[in-house]
């Protein structure tokens, strides 16, 4: 087990000792940088990112320049709402159009989120040097294990960990600007329009999560 995941359940058993009533918060439109680690701290993939909160449009897409020697190469679209996902080849002009069975999202806390706690990332004694940020727990009834989510007072997602008995997912929020700079990328491109949805095998849970797995 890594010492992210030692540290994060402790953080999430603590935020419980003082779990209270709250509500969940809607984030804002988004732009910024996700990165996604896997269980041994590899990097699957660390791109940039636009999000329409009041849509649940996201659209992530790795740098071609990958300097981080991150694992993954993908250009996706995400319609959480409508539960579609497009993976985008630009170089090929081609689209495979996915059906989201979990639609688990990295940049939103669902309606039934279960709220654990308030935490302060650094001092809270020295004025500046804190963050203090709120734990959710987030329903994921269609996948196995669990998942967290950490925000932010003013509702910005800092993170989403999702941990299995032998895996683990944690997609960081960084550089973020509160707002949608080009929202063309949230549009379904010319040449993906019109596909047919691909079956998802019997027995699986497809999600956005999977493609980092």
């Amino acid at each position: 087990m890594s010492v992210t995941l030692l540290l994060f359940v402790f953080m999430c058993w603590t935020a419980s000792t003082h779990a209270d009533h709250h509500q969940p918060c809607r984030s804002s439109n988004m732009t910024g940088v996700l990165s996604v680690l896997g269980l041994q701290n590899e990097i699957k993939a660390l791109a940039p990112y636009t999000y329409d909160s009041t849509n649940k449009k996201l659209r992530f897409r790795t740098d071609a320049s990958n300097q981080w020697n991150a694992t993954l190469d993908l250009d996706l679209l995400v319609f959480f709402e409508e539960g579609i996902l497009y993976k985008i080849d630009s170089k090929n002009q081609s689209c495979v159009k996915k059906s989201l069975q979990s639609r688990v999202n990295p940049l939103a806390i669902p309606a039934n989120a279960v709220f654990h706690g308030t935490m302060v990332f650094g001092s809270a004694s020295i004025e500046g040097e804190g963050i203090k940020i709120n734990i959710w727990a987030i329903p994921t009834p269609d996948l196995k294990g669990n998942s967290y989510m950490s925000v932010s007072m003013g509702c910005i997602p800092f993170s989403l960990m999702h941990l299995t008995d032998n895996s683990m997912i944690i997609f960081s929020n960084i550089n973020v600007e509160l707002e949608v700079k080009d929202p063309d990328l949230l549009a379904v491109p010319s040449f993906c329009q019109g596909l047919p949805v691909e079956e998802t095998p019997e027995g699986t849970v497809y999600g956005f999560m999977t493609e980092f797995q």
